[in-house]
Order: C-alpha cells, then structure tokens, then sequence
C-alpha cells in the first residue's frame, strides 16, 4: 500500500499526460502528492521529503507552464519533472537523509533500524531509485532528439525502470533478512 501512494502522484501524472493538458496534469499530481501527505499526516506518520518537494516540483512546473510557457512539449514537461525528483532524490543524499529513509524507519521496528546493514540497505535502494530515474530521463531525451521515435517507447522505459526499482525496494530488504538473518541480541548496541 505504501508504495502505492508514493506513487500514485507520478502514475497519475503519467497517465493524465496521455489524455489532458500539462497544465492539468501537473496540478492535478500536486494535488494528489498533498492527499499522500494528508493521508501521513492522518495516520500520524511524518510529513516525507519526497512528497513534500514533488508538491514544490509539480505546481512550481504547472505553475511555469501555465504563465510563462503553455506550449512546452509534452516530452520537455515529463523530462523537468523527472530531473525534479532526481534532483531531489540526490539532494536528500548529499544531506544524508536519503529519501527512502523516512519510509523505512515507518516500516519497519525499532530494533530493525539498529542493525548494521539497515542504512547501507537503505542508501543502495535510494541509488536504484537514482539509477531509475536516469532512465527514465534518458526515455524523454530520446523521444526529444530522434525524431520518429514513438511516444510508447519512453512510456516503457520509464514503466519498466518505475517497476525495476519498486520491486528492487520490495525484494531487497528480504533478500537481506534471508542472508544474514536477524542478529544475534548482543550484536545490536545497547542491548547486552
């Protein structure tokens, strides 16, 4: 579920692309991005960085498009917002609270965020993520410097790389937990 409504504002806009103006379908991810956040917020669960700026990302653009240039392509408004969350997702990097952080301390317990591969896992899904959206960067470049490439070609892309990555992020953690199991109670600081 949670994945879902991380999501759900980009899928969203994706689709919304395909049958309505830019304008509309960056407002209408925003909107969508400030229910996530009001759903978090329900449930007492932390405002995310992720959400919060793709908030910023999607009306700033919609915003863009709709004073200042309503003509952009299609393919130039998908590519700024895919450099948007690049660009976050690195930001939140080189701060050291990686995006997927915030995520995983809410998914798992106390005692998980304490083991030694916690963080190293999840720094390695925030770089699939990172890897992900270059891809999906490299899907709307395309569609804008070779002419003739159809529009469905960077649709799959950016579905296969959106995918990779959510699966990846699903996968991971349980691939770790079945190879190195749950520490032994002295491993952990604090708890001899």
């Amino acid at each position: 579920m949670t994945i879902f409504l991380i999501l759900a504002p980009f899928g969203s806009f994706a689709l919304l692309m395909l049958v309505t103006t830019a304008e509309i379908s960056l407002f209408a991810a925003a909107a969508i991005c400030l229910a996530v956040i009001g759903i978090d917020i329900y449930r007492g669960r932390s405002i995310k960085i992720l959400g919060a700026c793709s908030v910023i990302l999607f009306s700033g653009l919609g915003a863009y498009v709709a004073l200042i240039d309503p003509l952009l392509s299609s393919s130039a408004v998908k590519l700024s917002v895919d450099v948007g969350v690049l660009a976050i997702s690195l930001a939140s990097l080189i701060i050291r609270k990686p995006f997927i952080l915030q995520y995983a301390i809410e998914a798992v317990d106390a005692e998980t965020t304490k083991q030694p591969g916690f963080l190293k896992a999840v720094y390695l899904i925030t770089w699939a993520w990172n890897a992900a959206f270059v891809l999906m960067i490299i899907g709307n470049v395309l569609t804008i410097y070779v002419p003739g490439l159809p529009l469905w070609s960077s649709l799959v892309i950016a579905f296969a790389a959106r995918n990779g990555a959510a699966y990846f992020t699903t996968w991971y953690p349980q691939y770790r937990k079945s190879k190195y199991g749950a520490p032994p109670a002295n491993a952990l600081p604090g708890t001899n």
